[in-house]
């Protein structure tokens, strides 16, 4: 399944057990070349607290908290194969429950609304050691170039920089070394972004532990709050990714992000155990 491109293989754990080593498997399945090709793996199990419960591993075989596209294509799956036929669902992640709004049509999931939650923004939250307060559009240099970054979890840890081209040499030159800096204890995703305007901007992601994806919902979202925080977007927006377009609004009630996107199933097959 795929979320605007960011595509992982799903295990179904209510129909079958969970793999004995997921860590080992999300490095053979997500292979390109010899394997069925990802972004990771995401397991659908049952939980105890919410109507399932997502579980991911990067295609390196490090389990991350959360991902944006991934409990859209979760909740997808949930509704359309009939776990749960309701039109609020609630996924249990590694960043506690989240609620989702489903958007059907013809009896199938079309557009997904997840509540994000509230943003963090404190350096121990997010983690990283850059400063004692919130790092916003703060000047650091990453192997020679200085970058003006803000820093923003979402669950996860995401470093957002807005710059005048997205280009392949910061994307894959410096996204890499970014996401490996010691200032940030867990590593940390990587969201470079061009403004369009007010409403609208452009990102590419080098994603921990995955490389360059094609989107990255935490990451849209943490360009949201970044945009806010240093006054170049306002609180709703339109996020072009390589791989489509995802809706977001940080509420100014709440506090809470809340992300609108589709959601795709590809093919199903079977991976010999």
């Amino acid at each position: 399944m795929h979320g605007a491109g960011n595509d992982y293989v799903y295990v179904d754990c209510f129909a079958a057990p969970a793999p004995a080593e997921p860590e080992k498997l999300a490095v053979d399945i997500s292979n390109r070349r010899f394997g069925v090709g990802g972004d990771g793996l995401i397991l659908i199990r049952p939980s105890n607290c919410a109507d399932a419960r997502m579980q991911m591993f990067n295609a390196d075989g490090s389990e991350a908290e959360m991902c944006g596209n991934g409990i859209r294509c979760v909740a997808k799956y949930v509704y359309d194969h009939g776990l749960c036929k309701r039109d609020t669902l609630h996924i249990e992640t590694g960043n506690g429950v989240l609620t989702l709004q489903i958007g059907a049509r013809n009896g199938l999931a079309e557009l997904i609304t997840v509540d994000m939650g509230i943003p963090r923004t404190l350096p121990d939250q997010v983690p990283t050691t850059l400063a004692q307060s919130p790092v916003i559009d703060l000047p650091v240099e990453f192997s020679g170039q200085v970058l003006n970054v803000t820093c923003v979890s979402m669950g996860n840890p995401h470093c957002v920089a807005f710059v005048p081209r997205a280009t392949d040499e910061l994307v894959l030159g410096l996204g890499p070394k970014i996401e490996k800096d010691s200032r940030f204890p867990k590593r940390t995703n990587v969201e470079f972004v061009e403004v369009i305007s007010r409403h609208e901007v452009r990102q590419r992601t080098w994603e921990r532990g995955s490389g360059e994806t094609w989107a990255c919902g935490t990451g849209a979202s943490a360009v949201c709050v970044a945009g806010v925080l240093t006054g170049k977007t306002d609180r709703e927006i339109v996020n072009h990714l390589l791989g489509g377009d995802l809706r977001l609004r940080w509420d100014e009630a709440t506090n809470h992000v809340f992300m609108t996107g589709g959601a795709t199933e590809v093919f199903t097959g079977e991976w010999p155990s």
